[in-house]
């Protein structure tokens, strides 16, 4: 389940391809940023392509893709089944088995989380730190399980252990068919008193065995490792603080790692950069967007029609002029108010 979220919430992220300027980073849209963006691979969407990507680079702590080129061009970015993939120390470096052929580092995209201290070109993933916990899940699911196939009875009948039917199997299975199970629902049993005692008896609950207590705190351990907030896996509320904190620090953390590695290994211009759109994810509501737009429209950073893209409404050709009120103006002419010059009539002039 957290995976999942990482998973999810990194693939619905779109992805810039950045250029740095004297005038800050400007988004550059060309056919490598699409590729990257809409069809990194023949055989899947962008969505699909990084949301594997994610989920085994969390689960297994290493996720490796081969790129492929044709005529000079990239042609497809494929993921490789971690079971084909294996790292080998080569003195001061290291090289990527991908079904017995060899990559150098820089041959093939190699994303990793938690490196290894022994061994820092590989990852190590949650595995070791989750090993307890999901154990513990695990035989909580199989204790409720068995619970559920095998109730214990809510009846108990006392009988005379002299009694001869009652020593053999099939004699306590005669008994109960003569004087349990023949009667119809609803109705009153009919028993010897002095070689019977029925006694009603309350078994042991989900509730009584903590079966629910102990596998929310299990469910919270997980999320603690893995640094999502619990009510992401059906524990607790709802917290809009919570998620944008889970959004800007652990998910873009993966994130950055996503990144760096397609920087380094598919640009050559030392003045671009990949960035994931991590605002995107931040959870919003309309009146939040509606008066920050108005804010920074007001102040001319921001044209009608880029605030109007913030909440999903299309461009219209009459909003892209900047619009500001008299007193934003530059500094250099706060003079040339017209409250301070006679109101700009001619006697003004």
């Amino acid at each position: 389940m957290c995976v999942g979220v990482y998973a999810d919430l990194i693939a619905s992220m779109t992805l810039h391809l950045m250029r740095n300027t004297d005038r800050g980073d400007v988004r550059v849209r060309n056919e490598l940023s699409r590729k990257l963006d809409i069809s990194p691979h023949g055989d899947m969407t962008r969505h699909a392509w990084m949301s594997l990507i994610v989920w085994t680079l969390m689960m297994h702590g290493n996720q490796v893709t081969v790129p492929r080129f044709a005529g000079g061009y990239l042609e497809d970015l494929t993921p490789v089944p971690p079971s084909q993939v294996s790292f080998v120390p080569d003195g001061g470096s290291y090289r990527i088995m991908v079904g017995g052929a060899a990559f150098r580092p820089d041959e093939a995209l190699h994303f990793m989380v938690r490196p290894d201290p022994e061994a820092p070109y590989r990852g190590m993933g949650y595995g070791v730190s989750l090993a307890d916990v999901v154990r513990s899940i695990r035989q909580t699911n199989a204790t409720k399980d068995a619970i559920m196939r095998s109730p214990a009875p809510s009846i108990i009948v006392k009988v005379d252990g002299l009694s001869d039917e009652f020593a053999s199997p099939s004699g306590r299975a005669k008994l109960r068919a003569e004087y349990i199970d023949s009667s119809d629902n609803g109705q009153p049993w009919f028993i010897p008193a002095e070689a019977f005692s029925v006694e009603q008896v309350k078994p042991l609950t989900l509730n009584d065995l903590a079966i629910k207590t102990g596998l929310e705190l299990d469910k919270r351990a997980v999320a603690s490792i893995m640094g999502v907030p619990p009510f992401l896996v059906g524990v607790g509320d709802f917290k809009k603080e919570e998620f944008n904190w889970f959004v800007t620090t652990r998910v873009l953390s993966v994130a950055k790692s996503i990144e760096q590695e397609l920087t380094r290994k598919l640009l050559y211009s030392p003045d671009m950069y990949w960035r994931f759109n991590n605002r995107s994810l931040l959870s919003y509501d309309i009146g939040e967007l509606v008066t920050a737009g108005s804010e920074m429209v007001d102040r001319m950073a921001l044209r009608r029609n880029e605030w109007r893209d913030w909440i999903g409404l299309p461009p219209d050709e009459d909003m892209d002029e900047l619009l500001a009120l008299e007193n934003y103006i530059p500094a250099n002419r706060l003079g040339d108010q017209a409250k301070l010059t006679g109101g700009g009539g001619e006697d003004a002039e």
